[in-house]
C-alpha cells in the first residue's frame, strides 16, 4: 500500500519545482500565484499577490480564475511545505496546463527569504 509520502515523491518526479532561492523571480514571472493551503492558513499569512484556492477544490475552480487565459498560463503553486502543491501541479498538468510549477519547501521556506508576505486580512482573495 502506498503512503502520502509515496504520492508526493512520485508527483515531484513529474513536475517542475522551483528552488526557494529562485521563487521571488518566479513570483514576478507568473501570471498567477495560487496558495493551495486551507483558507485559515492563507489568512494567517501568504505570499503577496497570491490567491487562495484550496487543494481540495482546485480542479473545480482553476478555469474560473480571471488570470487563467489558457493552457500556457504561467501558474505558480505553493502550500505549507510543498506536498500539496506538488500534487496540485501534477493534477493541473493532467488537466492540460503546460506552464505549472511549485515552490520547493513551500510557504515555510519562503518565510526564510525576501519574498513579500502579506499577513492576516490584507488583500485576501478567495476562490
Amino acid at each position: 500500500m502506498k503512503t502520502s509520502h509515496d504520492l508526493v515523491s512520485a508527483a515531484k518526479a513529474q513536475i517542475t519545482e522551483i528552488p526557494v532561492a529562485q521563487a521571488q523571480v518566479a513570483c514576478h514571472k507568473a501570471d498567477i500565484i495560487i496558495d493551495v493551503r486551507e483558507p485559515a492558513e492563507y489568512a494567517a499569512g501568504h505570499i503577496k499577490g497570491a490567491v487562495s484556492v484550496p487543494r481540495g477544490i482546485l480542479e473545480f475552480r482553476i478555469s474560473d480564475l480571471p488570470a487563467i487565459k489558457g493552457a500556457d498560463t504561467e501558474i505558480l503553486l505553493y502550500c505549507q511545505s510543498s506536498g500539496r502543491a506538488a500534487l496540485a501541479a501534477q493534477s493541473l498538468a493532467e488537466l492540460g496546463y503546460t506552464q505549472v510549477a511549485s515552490i520547493a519547501g513551500g510557504y515555510e521556506a519562503c518565510l526564510e527569504t525576501d519574498i513579500p508576505i502579506t499577513m492576516a486580512n490584507e488583500g485576501i482573495d478567495f476562490y
